[in-house]
């Protein structure tokens, strides 16, 4: 019979709520099939296009490669926001992977990067937990707004490791606690009252943007994080906290 500590370590957060840690990966994509066409346009309500700015700063901190072979894996990026400024980013020899676990988001990144004439852009359907790719592939790794998503990030952060090569670098963009005096509570205030209304008008259903704000007050602190890329072997973690702490960008490299 499971002891105590078994049955809590088979547990895991959706949200504010305690989930069984197998279903936390279906409860993630039906919140993803829900709001996968309106999913940038929510971008820019929520951020108030500030989305936009951090992406920027994520690839400018990447600065994929003009003159040689330069392969990129973006994971949990199925609408291509961060694929897109990868490859207009870099040279004739970039190639970007987009790779989602969701078939709904994949088809809106796929639409639009036809539409942008980067047909050439690859989109794999696949978990971030088990990448369908061999070690030592990929030149560097982003990841935006989609690891406190994964219900094992550990395992995640294991595999962008593997799949990374010699010198390749982690690049992680994601929500943190606002760290400035009565932003904080202004920060607070917006995610929790205005941000579910605003999905309930633009999506017709609040509850996903509910989970998503949640979600951002589970994920661990900056400092924990970067444990925990550390601890996933992946060396020279660091952080970057950006607009008073709501995000930050975290870095780790394959050395």
């Amino acid at each position: 019979m499971p002891s105590q500590q078994d049955r809590d370590s088979d547990q895991t957060h959706f949200g504010f709520r305690s989930v069984p840690l197998a279903e936390k990966q279906s409860r993630v994509d039906d919140v993803f099939h829900k709001v996968a066409s309106r999913y940038d346009v929510m971008n820019d309500l929520m951020s108030g296009g500030l989305h936009r700015v951090w992406k920027d700063l994520l690839v400018g901190m990447l600065k994929p490669s003009k003159s040689r072979s330069f392969r990129h894996l973006d994971v949990a990026g199925g609408t291509g926001d961060v694929a897109f400024r990868v490859a207009e980013a870099g040279g004739p020899l970039t190639r970007v992977t987009v790779l989602d676990v969701n078939a709904d988001m994949l088809g809106v990144g796929r639409e639009r990067a036809a539409k942008r004439g980067l047909g050439h852009l690859e989109f794999v359907e696949a978990n971030a937990e088990d990448l369908p790719f061999a070690d030592a592939t990929f030149d560097a790794y982003t990841i935006a707004f989609g690891i406190r998503n994964v219900p094992r990030i550990e395992k995640a952060l294991a595999e962008a490791r593997r799949v990374l090569k010699h010198g390749g670098r982690f690049l992680c963009l994601e929500f943190s606690g606002a760290d400035v005096p009565l932003l904080d509570r202004l920060y607070d205030a917006w995610s929790f009252a205005a941000i579910p209304a605003i999905g309930k008008i633009v999506t017709g259903d609040g509850g996903p943007y509910r989970y998503l704000v949640e979600s951002i007050r589970k994920f661990p602190h900056p400092d924990e994080f970067r444990g925990m890329i550390e601890d996933a072997g992946l060396r020279r973690a660091s952080y970057t906290r950006l607009t008073g702490g709501i995000v930050a960008i975290h870095s780790g490299w394959k050395l």
